[in-house]
């Protein structure tokens, strides 16, 4: 038996820019927020300090099977993406090695 696909834009979707994301899982789902950052100059005290405003765009909630789906996908596109345009380097000084053993569990 054949099955086709018809994709569609339900009236809601939006599209989000993202620098980032944070989450976490429980044993039922796992949970990813993407968020923009941007910076903000205020005075304190007489003092100019600076914070980043960290503005949380939207959150995804994914079941277990469906989270790993999207990170094999997500793996696939980055070989793919480096094959044709090079390493994808993070900005900043390497990371040290850690010199004690990983924590179990939740962090």
């Amino acid at each position: 038996m054949e099955v086709s696909i018809e994709v569609t834009r339900s009236p809601a979707f939006r599209q989000v820019y993202a620098i980032g994301a944070i989450g976490g899982h429980s044993p039922y789902d796992f949970r990813i927020s993407f968020y923009n950052d941007s910076p903000r100059a205020f005075i304190e005290g007489g003092k100019q300090l600076s914070a980043v405003e960290r503005s949380m765009e939207v959150e995804v909630i994914l079941s277990p099977l469906a989270a790993k789906e999207l990170a094999e996908w997500l793996m696939n596109h980055i070989k793919e993406y480096e094959k044709l345009f090079g390493e994808i380097k993070r900005p900043g000084k390497p990371k040290e090695p850690e010199r004690s053993s990983q924590l179990q569990g939740y962090m």
